[in-house]
């Protein structure tokens, strides 16, 4: 058995070892029990354990400056990090990735995606795969009309379209509001009303095509972060509303060239005022740490679509089916059930989701709805899935990144899966520097219903394909697009040959026998007059190809089938419906989990 000597002996061990733990857990984690110890103790030993006291504070001292320091020095070189006298400069402090506005977190994690509760059709859409998603951030409610209104009236402002040069970028970036016509309907109040009338602020904005939601996201990013180099001081304050048609801020920009952010306005990108800005001027006299860069963490990744597997994954919310390190059964709805309408005591029989009942039957009989809804509602007018999303199922259908092929094709990836990507870089000027766009080459896509929409705006850098400088002998991609990648065409055919002698040869001919859709023609002649021309071929196969993408989730307009997140359909990029809305999403930096201390099971 220990003497009273013997355990001070072992405490001052302990002291030695970790005097901070031991002080915490000992005398304040516990204190009552540990003081009643101290006074059956005589006075000898408690002045020795008094000293002992001391001593473990003045280690707990030092240790704690110790490794508070430790962090500001290299562990491969020994240098100091972010030294007065210059050397590498780094944000040691950075804690967490910041929510940015509008969405919530989503933290990833393997699920079996396309596992589908009925297929009536028996059209084998989406067949069931095992995929990992990692963690990300998306937005809590569908984009509203107010928050898009917000997006045209920065165009409005800074691009006016009455100027010639600009009605174009305005234009581009209009909804369709004639998406509510009907031809044995009357809908012309939702026409003129649904976009801009304050009734409908809060309500998922429609309308808008898969290429107008990628813009949108494009701008969202640049606003956002803009807003946080002002707040770091890293932009001159209210620098935001100085935005001009050949001088506003883009982030890419902003990254590879910062002098030329703003069209190069030193007032604004190097602000007098150094309030939270970390300046500093090295042993040689030169400033350093006058624009932030990556490395500082306030700059966000971008706002997009989400991938189609992000949205399902988002939509099913699985934890709720979560018991220990399985997931127990399957859900057809992102809320637990199998049913739309709720089993709650307080709310029995209440939908769960705005979506079409029935022939004729929208919302319910009158006085008591059955959605509360006969057209879209209001966002966040049914309770949230288990990540705090809200209208998954039903309200609107939603856009997602992907290209659509019928099949996943998870045997080649099962880990982030994405069918769309087009590699790009930066354009470069003949003497090395980044190609900035002015107001003279802005580009424009033509659309196929004859609808230009500017692709990149004033201020935002050139973007091309990549080429053989990129791709020669790697062996995870080797062309620029790669949408139409393994999706079962000719191309995709292990006898079909890249290499040509003829130069001048298309080979595009070979490489769509299956995902051929019409391809309709829109020209503007010599005196401005647009001229479309249709394709009536009869050797089409297909209403699918590179510019036809997923869209997700029931909506208003649909029975409860299509409410199984697992369910999807495709839509042409650069039309747009009455039924088909969007959100965001945003990439997660860091740490897959935001608690640290999870329970492991």
């Amino acid at each position: 058995m220990f003497k009273k000597q013997d355990e001070i002996h072992f405490f001052l061990v302990i002291f030695c070892k970790n005097p901070c733990a031991f002080i915490f857990n000992y005398y304040i984690a516990s204190p009552n029990n540990n003081l009643t110890y101290l006074k059956s103790m005589d006075m000898k030993n408690v002045a020795t354990l008094r000293i002992m006291l001391i001593i473990a504070l003045s280690l707990s001292m030092f240790s704690c400056k110790k490794s508070s320091s430790s962090k500001n020095s290299s562990r491969g070189t020994g240098w100091k990090i972010n030294a007065k006298e210059g050397g590498f400069q780094y944000n040691t402090d950075f804690k967490e990735q910041a929510t940015a506005p509008g969405l919530v977190f989503v933290e990833g994690g393997t699920y079996t995606m396309g596992k589908v509760q009925d297929d009536v059709m028996h059209d084998w859409n989406n067949t069931p795969n095992q995929q990992h998603v990692q963690s990300f951030y998306m937005d809590e409610t569908e984009v509203t009309n107010m928050m898009y209104m917000e997006y045209l009236d920065w165009i409005k402002q800074v691009y006016p379209p009455e100027d010639p040069n600009f009605k174009a970028i305005y234009n581009g970036a209009l909804p369709d509001t004639l998406v509510w016509r009907n031809r044995l309907g009357y809908n012309e109040m939702m026409t003129n009303e649904y976009l801009r009338h304050p009734g409908y602020a809060e309500y998922p904005v429609v309308g808008v095509s898969w290429i107008q939601a990628v813009e949108y996201a494009n701008w969202r990013t640049d606003r956002v972060n803009e807003m946080y180099l002002e707040q770091a001081g890293y932009l001159e304050k209210g620098s935001r509303f100085t935005s001009t048609s050949d001088a506003n801020f883009s982030t890419d920009t902003y990254i590879a060239a910062p002098t030329q952010t703003y069209g190069g306005n030193d007032s604004l990108i190097n602000p007098s005022s150094k309030r939270k800005k970390r300046v500093q001027t090295n042993a040689a006299g030169d400033t350093i740490n006058i624009y932030a860069s990556r490395g500082t963490g306030i700059i966000s990744p971008k706002y997009r679509l989400p991938t189609e597997v992000e949205w399902e994954y988002a939509a099913l919310g699985l934890s709720e089916l979560r018991n220990y390190n399985v997931y127990r059964g399957r859900k057809k709805y992102p809320w637990d059930g199998q049913y739309t309408r709720s089993g709650k005591r307080k709310i029995r029989g209440d939908q769960l989701a705005n979506f079409k009942q029935g022939k004729g039957d929208y919302g319910g009989i009158a006085g008591w709805s059955d959605d509360g809804a006969d057209i879209t509602a209001k966002v966040k007018s049914y309770a949230p899935n288990d990540h705090g999303l809200f209208d998954m199922a039903g309200n609107v259908a939603e856009w997602v990144a992907d290209v659509y092929r019928p099949i996943v094709d998870d045997e080649f990836n099962d880990f982030n899966y994405y069918r769309g990507n087009v590699y790009t870089k930066n354009a470069i000027n003949d003497d090395g520097t980044v190609k900035i766009v002015t107001v003279d080459n802005i580009v424009y896509d033509t659309l196929s219903n004859g609808k230009l929409v500017a692709r990149n705006l004033p201020g935002e850098i050139l973007q091309v394909a990549v080429d053989e400088d990129e791709t020669y002998l790697r062996n995870n991609f080797s062309t620029s697009d790669n949408r139409n990648f393994r999706d079962g065409d000719k191309s995709s055919s292990r006898d079909f040959d890249n290499v040509n002698d003829d130069e001048d040869a298309d080979n595009s001919a070979l490489t769509r026998k299956m995902y051929n859709a019409p391809k309709h023609n829109v020209e503007t002649d010599s005196l401005g007059n647009t001229v479309r021309e249709y394709d009536k071929s009869s050797n089409r196969t297909s209403l699918i190809s590179d510019e036809v993408r997923v869209y997700k989730g029931g909506s208003w307009r649909d029975r409860a089938y299509w409410l199984d997140p697992a369910q999807r359909r495709y839509f042409p990029q650069d039309m747009a419906t009455d039924y088909i809305g969007f959100r965001c999403a945003m990439s997660r930096i860091g740490a897959k989990s935001k608690n640290k201390k999870k329970k492991k099971n």
